[in-house]
This record gives C-alpha cells, sequence and structure tokens, in this order.
C-alpha cells in the first residue's frame, strides 16, 4: 500500500508552479498513485498568489489539501511559504526559494519585508531554502526555478529521477527541455541545508 501524499506548490504569477504540479502529477501517477491536482489562480496575472494542491495515494477522493495536512510545501517565494504555512503537517517539510517579490503593502512602505528565517525558527518548522537566484544566475536563466526547486524536491521521494527528466521533456516546450533538464539536474545536485530551528 502507497502512503499517501499531500503536496502544496505555492508562488505568485508567472513562476511556474502550475507546471511543476502538472510534471509531478503525471510521475507521481506513472508509479502507481492516483493523483488530483487542484489550481487556484487569485490575481495571478498581476503578481498575485497561485497554490496548486497535488495530492496522491492509492485513491484520492478530493483535490484539496486541509489546514495542517500538507506533507510538503514547495514554496517560489518566501512571503508565500509563511503566508500557506498553517496548511504544513506538524512533521511535514517546507521547502523554500530565496526569492522575494515584495507585496504592493512592502513596495508603497506601509509594511517591511519580514525576516522569514527568523519565524521559521521561532516557529520550529522543518525547512530547507533553495538558493534560487545564485543557481539561477549559474544557469543564465531566471525563468527555471520551477524545474531546479522540482530537482531539489524530487530527492524527498523514492522515485527513480529518469521518470522526472522524461515528464519534464513531455511538459516542456521543445526549445525549453534542454535549460529545464539542466535546472533539474542541478536541483538534485545542490546541498541540502536545513534551516536550523
Amino acid at each position: 500500500m502507497k502512503r499517501g501524499l499531500n503536496i502544496l506548490v505555492v508562488g505568485v504569477g508567472g513562476q511556474g508552479n502550475i507546471l511543476l504540479s502538472k510534471i509531478l502529477g503525471e510521475v507521481l501517477l506513472n508509479t502507481g498513485y492516483d493523483v488530483k491536482i487542484s489550481e487556484v489562480h487569485g490575481m495571478a496575472q498581476r503578481g498575485g498568489s497561485v497554490v496548486t494542491y497535488v495530492k496522491a495515494a492509492e485513491k484520492v477522493f478530493s483535490p484539496l489539501i486541509d489546514i495542517a495536512q500538507a506533507d510538503f510545501i514547495l514554496a517560489f517565494e518566501k512571503l508565500e511559504a509563511l503566508r500557506w504555512l498553517g496548511y504544513l503537517k506538524k512533521e511535514g517539510t517546507l521547502i523554500y526559494s530565496d526569492y522575494e517579490i515584495p507585496p504592493v503593502s512592502v513596495i508603497t512602505g506601509a509594511y517591511e519585508y519580514p525576516d522569514v528565517e527568523r519565524i521559521l525558527r521561532e516557529i520550529g518548522v522543518r525547512a530547507y531554502k533553495v538558493e534560487v537566484k545564485k543557481l539561477l544566475s549559474s544557469l543564465g536563466n531566471s525563468r527555471v526555478q520551477n524545474t531546479l526547486m522540482l530537482g531539489f524536491f524530487s530527492r524527498f521521494l523514492d522515485i527513480d529521477e529518469a521518470l522526472f527528466k522524461k515528464s519534464i521533456e513531455r511538459n516542456v516546450k521543445r526549445e525549453f527541455i534542454e535549460i529545464n533538464l539542466k535546472a533539474f539536474e542541478l536541483g538534485r545536485r545542490i546541498e541540502m541545508c536545513e534551516v536550523e530551528k
């Protein structure tokens, strides 16, 4: 019997979390899971929050993930990691990007961008920060954060990396396959450092 997986993928519009969820869902389906995916876009085209629920089990009846039921949260932006943290199980894992996209309230000076690492330490969450900005700079392409994060996340799953690569090849436009595969492979190689509690 396969252990169920509840995965929340969060970010802002244009970061590729829907594509990542599609690739991940296909991989899980190909390993024998029943999979349901649900997307919530909000004001995505204006930099608003985007969340995708990915549920996998022997049989999935609802695509939504309840509060405190996510095994993993993949956050493409630091503030989004905090916004959705209530969905993480007590023993769950947060994987988040060092990317910061200040909301209007921060840009106008009404609020300061929060110290995400300090808050995570205070709460005591099991978390891994992926230094996406530096890694994307080394690739020379800032638009492959999703496959870089997927590469890092794939190490938490007992699934052959070849399945991920095949799914990337099937779901990414032909001219972007090579750079996305490079990003995925880089994500698999980077050091895993848990954020101190």
